[in-house]
């Protein structure tokens, strides 16, 4: 029993034991299960961190430092580590060092080198380059790559993209330290003047860049008021609308793009820092920013936001700075140049004092290139001469700021130019500047020029060929000078002016066309130049309250208005335009001489309230593309255009390229030099008249007043009328008259082909008579001479030969030319009648003057006042027999009955008015001819 009980009960116990070691067994395994399974998730989160974050930033994460140490992790950690050789095996062996190639390529000299290498040196490298692609701001290492060494990081700024920085309150400061290093290594890349810098923060008056200061001494860095960021985006703009429409005329579409086709920088970049505090900016100030942001990298304008919220549709590189953990730790930071997972470390900050110091060097190395006289020579172009395209106007450098050549332009944008400057303020050495800098670069084929000056000089007379010096400039065509008292010649450059307009416009139509680019498309094999008309001291023009003036002032409004379009261009100059009476109430006129340009002490040449000319120092000027709005002005040293080996020298070398060039037959320019009477012998070479010539013969009186240097001219035919008529009391005046006439005629007969008497009626008539007697003599023609007791029976014959060839009792002889000196002079002679036939002189010099030119006999006459020679004209005889009459010293009321209308006229030296009422519409100024004979 006892037994059994005892074997029941072992058998209980090891059931027991043997569960318990079940469950021990099965507890330990599920207790095994369970640490498996934890460090497997335990190995997958760890690797998914690794993998995720970064092994890199994952090792400096403190929070990890227990799992990277934790031995059961090692095989997620050993799987990364090799994974990540794998992947960036090859690219940290070769890669960082060809990046560091690339970027030193990209960056040369202070875009990319180390401080140590450029800072405290101006740098010397001119617009045209070579310009950096890329600008350093640090180094960079990629996240999750194999220990190696760091790549340099660099960003596109000019002409390539703008700039946005994002920071912290507490990377603030590593934000404007990043700015003012690459600022610096920018002004100290290229040639002092050739970038501008502008500097708004919204939160300081002084800006954020105050190492920088030095270069706001000369006008490098701008510092803008907090509350005006308009003022400074309106600037930007004008400066956007400037380069659109006065440089980028030329199918350009960058300035860097012109830059590479001309071989100069012509605008200086413009780099816009803009500070803000991650507050958005006024809507209208947010649209200016997106347009300038827009428009202004083909304009040389850069921006740099530093923590100003705003979406460009432009070119942007963005850095993005980061806390450190530390704070003695370096600011890193991730760029869009360097994507997401490289971590970039900023450049160490610049020493303060260094800094200073290197941009006191760089505003000194500019006072230095602006105290350099920038010389006549550097305003020429530096390779192929003539070799502009004047298609879309005209532009040339005029002048120097900053040591860069600065452009004057005409064209559609700015077509005419209006120059004002007291006496002595360089008007005449700035228009030779002008003239010499475009006839350098445009060839007389794209170019021609109209000179004209007022004032009683003879500064534009070097452009024509002279005794001592043959050489002319190709492109002029006319060069007036002296002509002050001569205010009719600049009227007629104002009508050839508008009938050249009329001209073009009359071609362009007939192709389909408006504008002078598009008919030089339309007609490549035409000619048409642009032409620039300089009229200096032109005020002259408008000096009376006249006929001229009143004619003047609607041909230059119409010019001015309309002769853009056809390609020609007015430049005006003067001491004071509000004087001039003529256009006051007309502001239009003056609303299209868009280009200013005001010489030291000059007023109202600019806009009322812009008066910085006043204070302009000698050899400077202000040229103003916008009108003369101050925001236009644009301040230029002027170098010296008039002294020997300048203008001249460039005039001598481009006529000897043009002679050995230049197509057979170019003229050269006229001449009108209203100090020097025209020789008779010019007359008769230019007017084409000559021996046995077509058509009558024509009887020349002198010159006209006009562009073409025309000679006042009568035509002897036989119809009524054909008689001249001279009013002086002087004896010079109209025995140049009349013997430029006799010789003249006698130039377009045979020796026995025309018959001319002479009769000297008054004493001092004797001598002009007797040489104008052996003149003709001596070309072999038949003259006759009468004196005062043999006028009456010499007009009576002649009155009976007219009226029998009138009646056909006789036939017609040859021409016969009828010279009277002095007709009232015979009055006392010619009064006398007839006993038989009642009949006096006078009757029959009426019947002479009447029926004569019919007849072949054509009467010459000089009356010494109006009244002598109306005297005349009564009884049988009337004004229309005299058909051309030439006076000099009467008044132009007195010559109102031999004239339509009212006539406008004061005596002036060695200049009359001629009439003549067939092929003239009113009296128009003369000039008396030289008829001295020519040395042999």
């Amino acid at each position: 029993m006892v037994t059994r009980r005892q074997d029941r009960r072992e058998r209980i116990a090891t059931a027991f034991d043997d569960f318990r070691r079940a469950v021990g067994a099965a507890l330990g395994a599920a207790a095994a299960s369970r640490d498996a399974a934890v460090l497997r998730h335990a190995s997958a989160m760890f690797e998914m961190w690794l993998r995720s974050d970064g092994l890199d930033a994952v090792r400096r994460d403190p929070s990890f430092a227990r799992a990277l140490a934790n031995p059961r992790l090692a095989e997620p950690l050993r799987r990364v580590l090799a994974d990540q050789r794998a992947v960036f095996g090859g690219w940290v062996g070769s890669e960082p060092d060809r990046l560091t190639r690339l970027v030193s390529d990209a960056a040369p000299a202070a875009a990319g080198e180390p401080p140590e290498q450029w800072l405290g040196e101006p740098g010397k490298v001119e617009g045209v380059g070579p310009v950096p692609e890329l600008w350093r701001i640090g180094s960079a290492v990629a996240d999750g790559a194999p220990a190696h060494p760091p790549f340099p990081v660099a960003v596109p700024l000019l002409d390539e993209a703008h700039l946005e920085i994002r920071s912290t309150p507490n990377t603030r400061a590593a934000a404007e330290s990043l700015v003012e290093a690459l600022l610096l290594r920018v002004v100290s890349y290229f040639r002092p003047g050739l970038v501008a810098l502008h500097v708004w923060d919204v939160g300081q008056l002084t800006g954020a860049v105050p190492g920088l200061y030095p270069l706001t001494r000369t006008g490098l860095l701008t510092v803008h008021d907090p509350g005006r960021l308009d003022e400074l985006l309106e600037e930007l703009s004008d400066h956007i609308r400037r380069v659109h429409t006065r440089v980028l005329v030329d199918g350009h579409p960058s300035l860097r793009a012109l830059a590479a086709t001309t071989g100069l920088r012509s605008e200086p970049w413009q780099i816009a820092v803009l500070v803000g505090n991650h507050t958005e900016l006024r809507d209208e100030d947010r649209r200016a920013l997106q347009r300038v942001a827009r428009n202004g990298l083909a304009c040389g304008i850069q921006l740099v936001l530093v923590d100003v919220p705003v979406t460009l549709s432009a070119p942007l590189e963005t850095v993005a700075l980061h806390e450190p953990a530390d704070r003695a730790a370096p600011v890193t930071a991730t760029c869009t140049m360097t994507g997401p997972h490289a971590t970039v470390t900023l450049d160490v900050p610049l020493p303060r004092e260094q800094v200073t110091s290197a941009c006191h060097r760089i505003s000194d190395e500019l006072e230095g290139l602006r105290s350099r006289v920038g010389s006549f020579g550097d305003l020429l172009p530096p390779e192929r001469w003539w070799a502009a395209n004047s298609t879309t106007g005209v532009r040339a450098p005029v002048g120097f700021r900053d040591g860069l050549p600065v452009e004057l332009a005409l064209c559609d944008a700015s077509p005419h130019a209006l120059i004002g400057g007291p006496s002595g303020a360089g008007k005449t050495n700035f228009l030779f500047a002008m003239i010499g800098s475009l006839a350098a670069r445009y060839s007389p084929d794209e170019l021609e020029l109209y000179l004209l000056d007022f004032k009683e000089g003879v500064s534009f007379a070097q452009f024509t060929p002279g005794r001592r010096d043959p050489s002319w400039l190709p492109h002029a065509r006319l060069v007036g000078v002296n002509i002050n008292t001569d205010r009719e010649f600049g009227l007629a450059l104002l009508r050839f002016l508008a009938d050249e307009m009329r001209r073009r416009a009359e071609a362009a139509k007939a192709h389909e066309v408006t504008k002078l680019e598009e008919l030089r498309a339309a007609d490549p094999s035409g000619r048409w130049p642009r032409i620039v008309a300089v009229i200096d001291e032109f005020q002259f023009l408008f000096a009376e309250r006249d006929a001229v003036t009143r004619e003047a002032v609607t041909l230059l409004e119409d010019v001015a208005r309309r002769g853009r379009s056809q390609g020609i261009h007015l430049v005006l100059s003067s001491q004071d335009v509000s004087g001039i009476e003529a256009f006051w109430g007309r502001p239009a006129i003056f609303e299209q001489f868009v280009l200013r340009v005001a010489l030291p002490r000059s007023r109202r040449v600019l806009a009322d309230l812009n008066d910085e000319a006043l204070t302009l120092p000698r050899w400077h000027a202000i040229l103003n593309h916008e009108s003369g709005i101050r925001h236009g002005n644009e301040t230029v040293r002027v170098p010296d255009a008039t002294g020997k080996g300048t203008l001249d020298a460039l005039q001598a070398e481009l006529w000897l390229r043009w002679n050995s060039s230049g197509p057979v037959g170019l003229a050269e320019p006229r001449l009108f030099d209203a100090g020097r009477a025209p020789r008779l012998a010019d007359l008769l070479a230019t007017s084409g008249v000559a021996v046995g010539g077509r058509g009558a013969p024509v009887a020349l009186l002198g010159q006209m007043i006009d562009v073409a240097g025309s000679a006042a001219s009568v035509p002897m035919v036989a119809t009524p009328g054909r008689n001249v008529a001279v009013i002086s009391s002087s004896v010079a005046d109209a025995s140049s008259v009349l013997g430029a006439a006799a010789l003249s005629l006698a130039g377009q007969h045979t020796p026995d082909g025309a018959r001319f008497t002479l009769a000297a009626l008054a004493p001092e008539a004797e001598e002009p008579v007797d040489a104008l007697a052996r003149r003709l003599r001596a070309g072999g023609h038949r003259v006759d001479t009468v004196a005062l007791d043999g006028i009456g029976a010499l007009i009576g014959e002649l009155a009976a030969q007219v009226s029998s060839r009138l009646t056909g009792a006789s036939s017609r002889g040859e021409p016969h030319y009828l010279l009277l000196y002095g007709v009232d002079g015979a009055s006392g002679v010619l009064e006398r009648k007839d006993p038989d036939t009642f009949k006096s002189g006078l009757d029959g010099l009426r019947q002479v003057l009447k029926g004569g030119p019919e007849t072949g006999l054509h009467v010459l006459g000089w009356w010494r006042s109006v009244q002598r020679l109306r005297a005349v004209l009564t009884m049988g005889a009337g004004v229309d027999d005299i058909g051309c009459w030439v006076a000099f010293d009467v008044q132009g009321s007195e010559l109102g009955s031999l004239a339509p209308g009212l006539v406008s006229w004061s005596p002036r030296p060695a200049r009359g008015l001629v009439f003549d009422r067939y092929t003239q519409q009113r009296p128009e100024v003369f000039i008396v001819p030289d008829i001295a004979e020519v040395p042999e």
